[in-house]
């Protein structure tokens, strides 16, 4: 029973665990453990439901169609995963839950896992969904037994999801939350949008994207293309294509990472308020001024398309030995010439640099 349930409870019946080569082989052998190749960079975590049944009426969500009440209790959870944990099959824990009964009964559950866990031995990642309409004690407990908390928001406004989700305020049970969220785990907690659910555009996911930065400051922000789901009021609603949500990747990381403002990246959109299906990194470079890569400043070499954080910092490093004499040299700070080299000249340390970053 309690393997039906790991099967049943977590994503399309996988445990979503990225670890390559030879340590997946351990986990192929367990016959209720199936690795997830789409998973990136989760250093074999387990991705698990504590309840599998829902109130909420989320138009989007498979979890509301779940008619069988499959569910675990805190003790039951924590034996099952700390096995596996032992065991060598998995390396963390993401837990969240359908809210089947009272927010407060579902979030205690959660926490009182979370505790058993630490109380157990376990020293690994932890990462603890917050429900909407969570108390700030239940917060406040979660962060201080997790590595990381989360509440998604789902959608850019109020409207946008009162139009998918009729039972949650926006508001009151999501904002509210966050910023307590916010307050106790700075800097430690994510959250996530569906793309196309609530036909927004991606004017208006910029403009909560700013917002998120300037007033939460969460770690990381997750992009989820929506996929219509039989049964569900949103069955017949077109799916929105995989390449929106990596469009959407892309320009978190310029506005998280790479010093590009959100002004700036509403000049890539088009006259409808939709990124184009390119990297909008390479269509903020089209048209500007070549960067000289031996005497360019770190802020430009980032917004040079092939170039990321890693690979500036090795430039500058490497030029003050040898400067850079063509594409094919890049190689020495580990960037690929054929992408960079596009967008960059390659002259000597005696070039005026022309721009001042501060």
């Amino acid at each position: 029973m309690q393997e039906q349930k790991l099967t049943r409870l977590t994503a399309a019946g996988r445990f979503d665990l990225c670890c390559p080569g030879e340590c997946i082989r351990p986990l192929l052998a367990a016959h209720h453990v199936t690795y997830n190749r789409r998973a990136g960079g989760c250093g074999r975590m387990l991705k698990v439901l504590l309840n599998g049944t829902c109130s909420y009426d989320c138009a989007y969500c498979a979890v509301r169609l779940e008619r069988e009440r499959l569910s675990f209790a805190p003790e039951e959870l924590a034996g099952a995963f700390l096995r596996l944990w032992r065991e060598g099959l998995v390396g963390g824990l993401f837990l969240s839950s359908g809210i089947a009964r009272d927010v407060d009964c579902v979030m205690h559950d959660l926490v009182e896992t979370g505790e058993i866990l630490r109380r157990r031995g376990y020293d690994g990642y932890l990462h603890l969904k917050i429900l909407p309409g969570a108390a700030r004690v239940d917060i406040h407990d979660a962060a201080c037994v997790a590595d990381r908390i989360s509440i998604n928001l789902e959608a850019t406004s109020p409207d946008r999801l009162g139009s998918i989700a009729g039972v949650k305020d926006y508001r009151q049970d999501i904002l509210k939350r966050q910023a307590w969220v916010a307050e106790e785990k700075p800097d430690r907690h994510t959250t996530q949008i569906v793309l196309g659910a609530a036909d927004e555009t991606d004017a208006e996911v910029l403009a909560c994207l700013a917002d998120q930065y300037r007033r939460v400051r969460p770690s990381r922000v997750y992009f989820a293309a929506f996929r219509a789901l039989p049964g569900t009021p949103l069955a017949s609603h077109p799916d929105t294509p995989a390449w929106r949500a990596r469009r959407w990747y892309q320009a978190d990381y310029l506005l998280r990472d790479y010093g590009v403002a959100a002004d700036e990246l509403r000049a890539v959109l088009d006259e409808k308020g939709f990124f184009p299906n390119r990297d909008p990194k390479e269509v903020l470079a089209t048209g500007q001024s070549p960067v000289n890569v031996n005497t360019a400043p770190r802020c430009d070499l980032l917004r040079t398309p092939g170039i990321g954080p890693k690979g500036a910092d090795r430039i500058l490093a490497l030029r003050r030995k040898r400067p850079f004499t063509g594409p094919a040299d890049l190689g020495r700070a580990g960037v690929r010439g054929t992408t960079a080299g596009r967008y960059l000249t390659f002259g000597g340390r005696e070039t005026v640099q022309t721009r001042l970053c501060l």
